[in-house]
């Protein structure tokens, strides 16, 4: 297992009792994605929901690109793996009543998100390395960051990796990848600083398959001060009823979307940016007409994070706006987590199945996470053979970067670079520029990543360019609006020619013969 969140967890929990298991994570167990996840996790257990609703809620989000098969997966397996949870232990809300507690968020048709106060994915992540913990052949490698895939006769058969020790190989039956997202290829971003993208960029040098990295989901919400980090402030705020005001204090959202701040999250980030653009002036969430004592026991955490920035989440209005959050796409997979590389599978935000389409529907995260994580453990217990995808995928030869290699540049000038130009809203001029300068910088970056020996700090900024360079690239190809991908020269939705899911390899992969 290459990472440690909640797809990986769930994986070695089950693997653990057929064979050896190695988890390799880059930093401390508790430093992922799944651990920063406030929000919640979406299942139809409450009453009155249904598998058919959560369906009809994520497809609707997808904007007309989630494959249906993978949907009906995670609502109809999510059912059962929430229950799992449930009953190891998780501690999620509950009501006087002590039944489980529902919320709403932004898209979804009724109250359907299980959450543990405003620390959801903390708290599964505990529940899963408790029973991780109990197995006896699962061995953790703290502060490892895998930086080869070896190949062997077109198959993964293990990896290799640098600690505080040195380098390491290991050899293996089958590698998951569960490396979580990339949100600090831009500048502005709520996820955790290890969201560098490293799972894509193993793939891609080790000739597997990436799709839809043109999706990404910009957090209408994040916290926006000067000198303040950008913390997230969740989706279940609104869903308990924040609102969003302008400097003026009144409320703007359904100047722009019929749902109001309930409305996807695409469409929130785009009017919020809209309504900052038409007043000059910043944008605010509030809770200031409910309880005080309420909001600060509902959200702690966030109460918390707020108060060591100057406001108070129940009596001031605080600034926000968006931030990358989480990447649809990533290394594309069949519905047991299998890639187009043997022995190579990914689940979790790493992994592109087509369940969330053009823009994930609030709190299906963790659930894809569970779901996913659980399916590519019985695939790993399989005999090899090859991903069997679920649905055609538009294939785009792969380039091998610019002739003329440009110098490395700083993480803090490629980060500035895709916020400005492959951001919340692209358009073309600025997406050729981009793409030139990251084709050279990734011409510069390569010779490293295949001879191998690079040091932390060029591993991150390598797999940084590596998949930035991907993203813009997807961008440019797709001449629509859609989804997390929003361009300004297209800003129609195009379904004859871009109701297609749109993967590119590298015919240059650098995995390792062995």
């Amino acid at each position: 297992m290459i990472g440690s969140g909640i797809a990986g967890l769930r994986a070695a929990a089950d693997l653990a009792q057929a064979g050896d298991v190695l988890i390799l994570t880059k930093a401390d167990p508790t430093e992922s994605n799944t651990g920063y996840a406030q929000g919640g996790i979406a299942a139809a257990l409450g009453p009155g929901d249904s598998p058919d609703l959560h369906a009809a809620d994520t497809i609707a989000a997808g904007d007309g690109l989630c494959v249906e098969p993978a949907v009906r997966v995670l609502v109809e397996d999510g059912v059962r793996y929430t229950r799992e949870l449930v009953a190891a232990g998780a501690r999620f809300d509950r009501e006087a009543s002590g039944d489980l507690a529902f919320g709403r968020e932004g898209a979804h048709g009724l109250r359907r998100v299980m959450h543990a106060a405003d620390a959801t994915g903390r708290e599964i992540g505990r529940a899963l390395w408790n029973r991780v913990a109990e197995q006896s052949r699962v061995r953790v490698e703290r502060n490892a960051r895998a930086t080869r895939l070896l190949i062997r006769g077109g198959r993964c058969v293990g990896a290799s990796y640098e600690d505080d020790h040195g380098t390491h190989t290991v050899e293996a039956s089958a590698v998951l990848l569960a490396t979580g997202g990339a949100g600090h290829v831009f500048r502005e971003t709520t996820n955790p600083s290890i969201a560098t993208g490293d799972g894509v960029t193993l793939a891609w040098h080790g000739g597997a398959r990436v799709a839809d990295l043109e999706f990404v989901q910009f957090h209408p919400t994040a916290l926006s001060a000067p000198g303040a980090p950008r913390f997230l402030l969740s989706e279940a705020m609104r869903g308990e009823g924040a609102v969003l005001l302008n400097a003026a204090g009144e409320r703007f959202m359904t100047r722009y979307e019929e749902a109001g701040e309930l409305a996807s999250r695409d469409l929130v980030s785009r009017a919020i940016v809209q309504e900052q653009q038409r007043t000059g002036q910043p944008i605010y969430l509030s809770m200031q007409h409910l309880d005080p004592a309420w909001v600060r026991d509902r959200f702690p955490t966030i109460a918390a994070a707020c108060l060591a920035a100057g406001f108070d989440l129940a009596t001031d209005r605080v600034p926000v706006g968006p931030a990358a959050h989480y990447v649809m796409g990533g290394v594309e997979t069949d519905l047991w987590g299998r890639t187009t590389v043997p022995g190579l599978l990914a689940a979790g935000e790493v992994a592109c199945t087509g369940v969330h389409g053009a823009n994930r529907l609030a709190s299906n995260s963790l659930l894809e996470g569970l779901v996913f994580g659980a399916r590519a453990a019985q695939a790993m217990l399989l005999p090899p053979e090859a991903g069997r995808l679920t649905e055609a995928v538009v294939e785009v030869p792969g380039c091998q970067g610019a002739s003329v290699p440009g110098e490395v540049p700083t993480e803090a000038t490629v980060r500035d670079l895709m916020w400005t130009s492959v951001g919340l809203t692209r358009e073309r001029s600025s997406l050729e520029a981009a793409i030139g300068q990251l084709d050279a910088w990734y011409a510069a970056i390569t010779p490293g990543v295949v001879a191998g020996g690079l040091t932390a700090a060029d591993w991150r900024l390598a797999s940084i360019v590596t998949i930035g360079r991907q993203m813009a690239r997807a961008a440019l190809r797709r001449e629509e609006t859609r989804g997390g991908h929003a361009r300004t020269d297209f800003p129609a939705r195009d379904d004859v020619h871009f109701k297609v899911h749109i993967g590119e390899r590298n015919s240059g992969a650098h995995g390792r013969e062995t």
